[in-house]
Order: C-alpha cells, then sequence, then structure tokens
C-alpha cells in the first residue's frame, strides 16, 4: 500500500518513506545544487545560504499547559497559536508544490522506555539521508508496525517565513509546538536544525519523567564503568570520548534515567574542520558510502576533500550512523554514570588541568557552563574571551538551568559517580604567553580518572574555587597541576585568576534568585 500524508492535508503522491541510501544519492545527485560524491563515497552537499543554527529565529508557543515549565526569554523566545499557524499553513503550501517528498520514520532514544517516534517530512534527499543516519532506524517490522509518530517535523526550509508576519524577526522560522506535537521550519535548509529540535523536545519532556538530558559524550569501560563529558565547542568532547580502551556510547546528545545512561541519536555529527587521520582517526574512517559531508570544499576532478579550507564556513560537517565507529556500544545504552567530567578550554591560565569537584561544585559548574575562547584574529588582541552556556547547552534547554542542575545533583548523589573539571586549554600563563595543555597529557587525566588513580592522591583546595587539586598524576607533570606554579609572574597569576572569580559571579547573579542557596555557596570566593 502506497504511503500518504493526506492527514496533514499534504496531497503529493510520490512520497519516499525511509528510503535506501543508493537512492538518496541518486535523486540528491541529479536534483540539489552542489551535490556530488567525495573520493571516499561520502556525499557531498550544500546547505544553502545558512549554514549553521539561526537560534535567534526559533520561537516556542505560550500554551497554558506548559508554559509555567519553561524559562521565557532570549533563548526561550515566545510564539503565539496564531502566529504557528500562519507558519505551519506556509509550510504544508509548500510542500504540496512539491513533485516528491521523503519521509523518515525513526526513533530518538535507545531506552525503549523513553523513546520517541519522529515523523520529518522533508523535501530534499540530503535531509532525509542526514536524519536516516541521525536518528535510530527501524527494523522492517517496527516500521510496519510504527502507527501515528509522537512528534512531527515539517521541513519546508526551502521556502522563507514571511518578515511581515508578527513576531518574525527575518526569512527563517523554526518554531517549535509542543501541545500540537509538531515542529516548522522556513527560510533555513541547513540540517542541524532538524536534529536539534529532537533534542530541545527531548529537553523539554524527560525533565517530566526524572530523566535528566545531557548535551555531552558518553563511553564505558570493559568493566561497565560509564563516563559521561560535557564541553562546549573546541573543548576536547568528541576527541576525548573516542578512546581505544572505552566503547562509545555517542558524542552529543544523551538521557540519564535511574537505570543508566542511553543515547538520544543513532548517529554522530562532527565538526569537520581541519580534520586529519592523525587527530580524529575514528572520525575520519567513518567518512564513507552513506555519510553526509556538508559545506565543504573539494577538488572539482579529484573529488578529495580540503578539510582546512573553511571558505563556504567555519562550521563544515560530517554526519553518519554511529555503527561506523569501530568501537562502539551498540545499543547505545549503558548503566549509570560513574564520572562526571566537565571539560573547558580555559585561554585565561587559570584552572587547573584536573580537579575534583563536590555535587554542590559539580552543579555550580554545570549553571555556569564555562570556556573561554581565544581571541580572534584581529591585529594585536590577545585578550582571550570567557563564555558561558548553560548546563552546556542553553540554546536547546527549555526549563530553568536550575531544574536540570537539581536533576544532575540527585543523579551524582544517588549513584555515587564523582565529578571532575577538567581544563584543556592553557598552562604557564594566558593565551599568548603560556602554551595548551598538550593532549597527551589531557589524555593521561581521562586514563587516571578511569583507572581511579587519584583515590588514594594528596590533594590542595583551591583557595578561590574550593575545590581539590590532586598534586600527581601518571604520565603528567607534577609541576603543571597547580598552575600559579607554571606562571613566572605571580602577581600576574592572582590579577588575572580575580578577573576569572568576577565573571564567574557576574555570570550566576542571573541565576541566583531560583537557584539552591548551596549552589551559589559552592561558586569561587
Amino acid at each position: 500500500m502506497s504511503f500518504n500524508l493526506k492527514i496533514y492535508e499534504i496531497d503529493v503522491e510520490d512520497i519516499l518513506r525511509n528510503s535506501s541510501v543508493p537512492v538518496l544519492y541518486e535523486i540528491g545527485l541529479r536534483n540539489e545544487k552542489g551535490t556530488a560524491i567525495s573520493d571516499t563515497g561520502a556525499l557531498l552537499v550544500y546547505s544553502g545560504e545558512k549554514t549553521g543554527r539561526s537560534p535567534k529565529d526559533k520561537r516556542i508557543v505560550r500554551h497554558p499547559e506548559s508554559e509555567n515549565n519553561i524559562d521565557w526569554g532570549d533563548i526561550n523566545i515566545e510564539l503565539d497559536e496564531k502566529t504557528f499557524k500562519i507558519n505551519h499553513e506556509r509550510a504544508i503550501d509548500y510542500l504540496n508544490t512539491r513533485d516528491r517528498l521523503f519521509v523518515v520514520d525513526a526513533f530518538a532514544g535507545w531506552d525503549e522506555k523513553y523513546r520517541l517516534k519522529i515523523r520529518i517530512v522533508c523535501t530534499r534527499a540530503y535531509h532525509a539521508l542526514f536524519m536516516q543516519n541521525m536518528l535510530i532506524m527501524p527494523t522492517e517490522e517496527e516500521l510496519e508496525n510504527f502507527g501515528e509518530p509522537d512528534y512531527v517535523i515539517f521541513n519546508a526550509g526551502g521556502f522563507p517565513a514571511n518578515r511581515y508576519t508578527s513576531k518574525m524577526t527575518s526569512k527563517t522560522s523554526i518554531d517549535v509546538n509542543l501541545e500540537k506535537k509538531e515542529v516548522v521550519i522556513l527560510g533555513t535548509e541547513y540540517a542541524g536544525e532538524m536534529k536539534k529540535g529532537v533534542f530541545s523536545i527531548m529537553n523539554y519532556l524527560m525533565p517530566l519523567e526524572d530523566v535528566l538530558p545531557m548535551h555531552c559524550s558518553a563511553n564505558v569501560g570493559e568493566e561497565g564503568d560509564v563516563s559521561v563529558l560535557f564541553g562546549l565547542s573546541g573543548t576536547g568532547k568528541t576527541t576525548l570520548s573516542a578512546d581505544p580502551k572505552r566503547k562509545l556510547i555517542g558524542d552529543d546528545e544523551h538521557c540519564w534515567t535511574d537505570s543508566g545512561i542511553f543515547n538520544i541519536e543513532g548517529g554522530c555529527y562532527a565538526k569537520a574542520i581541519d580534520l586529519s587521520p592523525k587527530n580524529e582517526p575514528d572520525i575520519y574512517n567513518a567518512i564513507r558510502y552513506g555519510t553526509v559531508l556538508e559545506n565543504v570544499v573539494y577538488d572539482k576532478m579529484t573529488r578529495k576533500v580540503d578539510y582546512s579550507d573553511t571558505s563556504i564556513t567555519q562550521n563544515t560537517r560530517v554526519s553518519y550512523p554511529i555503527h561506523y565507529i569501530d568501537n562502539v556500544q551498540i545499543p547505545c545504552l549503558a548503566g549509570n554514570a560513574t564520572n562526571v567530567i566537565f571539560l573547558t578550554c580555559d585561554a585565561f591560565g587559570v584552572l587547573p588541568p584536573i580537579s575534583e569537584l563536590s555535587p554542590a561544585q559539580a552543579s555550580y559548574h554545570f549553571i555556569s557552563g564555562y570556556t573561554a575562547k581565544v581571541a580572534g584574529t584581529e591585529m594585536g588582541v590577545t585578550e582571550p574571551k570567557a563564555t558561558f552556556s548553560a548546563c552546556f547547552g542553553a540554546a536547546f534547554m527549555m526549563w530553568h538551568p536550575n531544574k536540570y542542575a537539581e536533576l544532575l545533583a540527585n543523579k551524582i548523589m544517588k549513584h555515587k559517580a564523582k565529578a571532575w573539571l577538567v581544563n584543556t586549554g592553557w598552562t604557564g600563563g594566558a593565551y599568548g604567553i603560556g602554551s595548551r595543555i598538550k593532549l597527551k597529557y589531557t589524555r593521561a587525566i581521562i586514563d587516571a580518572i578511569h583507572n581511579n588513580d587519584f583515590d588514594n592522591v594528596e590533594t590542595v583546595i583551591d583557595p578561590a574555587f574550593g575545590f581539590k587539586i590532586p598534586t600527581s598524576c601518571p604520565g603528567v607533570p607534577s609541576d603543571i597541576l597547580v598552575p600559579k606554579n607554571t606562571w613566572e609572574d605571580k602577581e600576574k597569576y592572582d590579577e588575572v585568576k580575580l578577573r576569572l572569580v568576577n565573571l564567574f559571579q557576574n555570570n550566576f547573579k542571573q541565576f541566583e534568585a531560583s537557584v539552591n542557596p548551596k549552589i551559589i555557596a559552592a561558586g569561587p570566593k
């Protein structure tokens, strides 16, 4: 029986549901501008004008059932029902003008108790292949019994929003309606909007069931010990979770239930900038037939990709099914976390390479979500810039950050997990004076966490931050473990540290009214 979308008032007859990879390749190559095949067999695609997410254009429909749960503001921007209906109508009208549509029916969440049935309706083969990589694909039997989905994403991204519609700020609009269980995308063909739309929905639904959704990577050791690694872009989340001694559970989106950790996704969506077989062998080797390479520059003759060329965008990306990684845990779930690791790239050179956090300190650093970006490429600019993103993923969190922080603290205490802050940034001075901590030292620190090497090591308490700093670690020179020791100018260290403490305190003021006093007290003094 042929599949149809008449339930959504879509009358297109040619609908490809959960299509095969070769069919999607053929259609993409024939019909979609900028599509080609790389020398390793990956599908090279171009997302058009938008080569990254548009967070300022994301809206959530305000509704009596959910409005008191949502942390309204600059991230969760409200939309009224009427405007949603206008955008929805616009999307359906556009989809009805297409000769052919693609449908992806698949799951979000490897734990069957919590997984969602997601339906994607889209116009591009690239988008269908991307979501078939990123979601968990059903078996033939599961697809036959799929029934009605829990959420539908209407991707009409090839058609703009009307800028004169109320509440619209541009031609792009990504609208989430929790009550209608729909997402509408207009005016952007960047595939990541669909992936993060699913994550935003999970971020809303899971806390209602006492489950913590996390923007993190996760892996599991031979003994079943699980680590989750949080970190903003550039801190090493993907690199450090790909560990030959441990199986990867996932690289980006997870949930922590009472029984353990599960991956939300069925694939990985990694940055491709400066990708090399030496630094990222797992990702590099996953780029083959079935993989989607987004907005990369390649040689028109050989189809060889130049990963260092960012002339289209800095945000070049690669999407592949998780089983393209050799050392992976399938199904992608495991027991409760043993170690919770916050990664930060501190370009001020103030934070130690490793410190142990109490549950309250863990909540404080989780809500803060700190890293420091290296200054831009302008001549003479050497000052690092502090970046704070609540829960290491503020753009996708619908509840107040305290909701996620309390869930995390409860899970850490209940399951006796250890919490760590690992600085992958600078030592011996700030950016421009000191040097980046060597990757081999950071890997040795992560190994030491997994081997319980810090259990009986002497520690010193940092006078400002209050966390414990181990004074020795196998494979790491002891003199770099206490940051002040590595600075020639000790007074300058104190001065820069005070500045960082002030940045933490000023950032945290926005949360204080809604946060447990114990968490506030766990911040730097």
